[in-house]
């Protein structure tokens, strides 16, 4: 894949950020409608009445998401340190890496991340952070100890890419967006389910079928799980390139596409870290850490994944 240029990028990644806050709300709005409309399907004049409750709940809509938006904004930081177990890495701790991160970040006239720390032997890493001061790029302990210096480096600069692309922020937008809808569709389909047992606990002991409510809520099922599919398509039609074009970074950084073509091989044999369980998180890191599993709903999460193949991306890297 060719580099475009960090300017360019940086563009492109603003703009997406702006269509993020405009796609997620108007797709959420969308849904809010569209519930209203089968709340009332059996109502004279239905539309109309959809339209003039939707336009009575939109405030209250846009100010409930808008209100939980800047929570999991302020607060997504600690989060992602609770989610990964990270803690911050000394200076005297290990000068090697602090040489690497000090010396690419020079090179772009940059100030230096922070440097956090997971205690994991197995291969992985991440960037974090919204604003220069909280810019932080986070190793596994299995990371600095089993790749040279070289690999490192380019995974390093891969990471670093990803802050001076502004793939952080971009990121942290569609997760927060993402996980509205995914609450909303949980919670959403435990009321089906609960609503589901009790009409058929009704039904047997009074011996007859089932009526009423039970085709609307799953109609309204249908289209939160339908949005909130939506909304993950939207994440994915960003996310895969975004790997891409922070390796092509890298190797504009370093000069040495090979380096992080090897630490990516040495990252794909063991990329598991055991503290994290949050799947909004393990997409931050520049290899799933997650196990790989055999079976038929795994391949078609990989219809959906947030990572391109680490093969291809080998590959690519390969032809500089």
């Amino acid at each position: 894949m060719q580099y475009v240029g960090v300017q360019t990028q940086i563009w492109r990644n603003n703009r997406h950020s702006i269509l993020l806050l405009i796609g997620f709300p108007v797709l959420l709005l969308g849904m809010v409608w569209s519930i209203i409309l089968i709340l009332n399907k059996d109502e004279i004049g239905a539309l109309d009445l959809a339209n003039q409750y939707f336009l009575i709940a939109a405030p209250y809509v846009i100010a409930g998401v808008t209100i939980w938006f800047l929570i999991a904004w302020v607060a997504q930081g600690a989060m992602i340190r609770k989610a990964t177990g990270a803690k911050p890495l000394e200076r005297k701790e290990n000068m090697r890496v602090y040489n690497l991160v000090e010396n690419l970040a020079m090179s772009r006239g940059m100030r230096t991340p922070k440097i956090n720390i997971i205690e994991d032997d197995s291969l992985n890493a991440f960037a974090s952070g919204l604003t220069e001061k909280n810019y932080t790029i986070t190793l596994s302990s299995g990371i600095i100890n089993k790749l040279d210096d070289k690999e490192l480096e380019a995974v390093i600069a891969h990471e670093l890419t990803h802050i001076i692309n502004k793939d952080v922020r971009l990121l942290v937008i569609s997760i927060i967006f993402v996980g509205i809808f995914s609450f909303i569709a949980e919670g959403l389909m435990r009321t089906f389910l609960r609503s589901s047992t009790r009409r058929s606990s009704s039904s047997s002991s009074n011996g007859k079928k089932g009526k009423g409510g039970g085709g609307g809520i799953a109609l309204i099922v249908i289209v939160v799980l339908v949005s909130y599919l939506i909304s993950l398509l939207i994440r994915f039609s960003i996310s895969r390139k975004r790997e891409f074009m922070a390796d092509a970074g890298a190797v504009e950084l370093t000069k040495n596409p090979q380096a992080l073509a090897s630490a990516l091989r040495k990252i794909s044999e063991d990329p598991l870290i055991e503290a994290v369980r949050r799947d909004d998180v393990a997409q931050m890191f520049i290899e799933h850490p997650k196990k790989k599993k055999t079976s038929f709903f795994s391949f078609f999460t990989t219809l959906f994944a947030t990572h391109p193949p680490i093969e291809k991306r080998i590959e690519t890297l390969e032809q500089f």
